[in-house]
């Protein structure tokens, strides 16, 4: 599997390009900003997108999807819970964070709890972890998850957003991640890749805290 990482915009988003190098085809993930790079990218690797997918609608991982939907001509995927944070994401943009982001696009589909993408030979299953926001969604693969702002190496996505929960965000890493093999490749929405088993040890807000909540 090909995993590109590529950080983008003020905030330092995590972009992911997910491919088949045999099939040449792939997903991005959480086109935040910098349209270009992530583009340059895509053209570098050699894949054609079938899909781009928001793990949430804060503004800082779709400010590209427009562009980059644009020029890919590959269908925007997100939960269907996350509609008015996308709608709503320039504006928050400019009045949480002085930043003009472009207008995003609606989703061409809604995603739900069990949903299947396809990259060639790889599969991802959507689960819906709320609690950084209400329809966050993370892609689980074969010893890997994309999971945007629920999981962090050494923390965990803040709540004090609009349609954050704290407790909820921890039921959803209880449910979602925890249960997960320890050498999972945690990919998250900012800073270093991580494992599970990593922050099953060391992350002070994992410590303790149960599987399936």
């Amino acid at each position: 599997m090909i995993v590109e990482q590529i950080v983008v915009g003020p905030l330092a988003s995590n972009c992911y390009i997910i491919g088949d190098e045999e099939a040449r085809c792939g997903i991005v993930v959480d086109p935040g900003d910098d349209a270009p790079l992530i583009l340059e990218a895509i053209e570098r690797l050699g894949l054609e997108i079938e899909a781009i997918v928001a793990t949430h609608g804060h503004f800082d991982h779709i400010g590209a999807v427009g562009s980059v939907r644009e020029r890919t001509g590959a269908p925007f995927l997100a939960h269907s819970q996350e509609q008015e944070a996308i709608a709503s994401a320039r504006i928050r943009a400019q009045l949480f964070a002085g930043l003009d982001i472009p207008e995003t696009p609606p989703p061409d589909r809604l995603l739900e709890e069990g949903d299947l993408l396809s990259a060639g030979r790889y599969t991802l299953r959507v689960a819906h972890a709320p609690g950084h926001s209400p329809g966050h969604i993370v892609l689980l693969g074969d010893n890997v998850a994309f999971v945007g702002d629920v999981l962090f190496a050494g923390s965990i996505g803040r709540t004090d957003l609009p349609g954050g929960d704290y407790r909820e965000l921890l039921r959803s890493i209880s449910r979602v991640l925890l249960p997960l093999p320890d050498e999972t490749m945690v990919y998250p929405g900012h800073g270093p890749v991580t494992t599970i088993g990593q922050e099953r040890l060391s992350n002070p807000f994992l410590i303790g805290l149960p599987k399936g909540l």
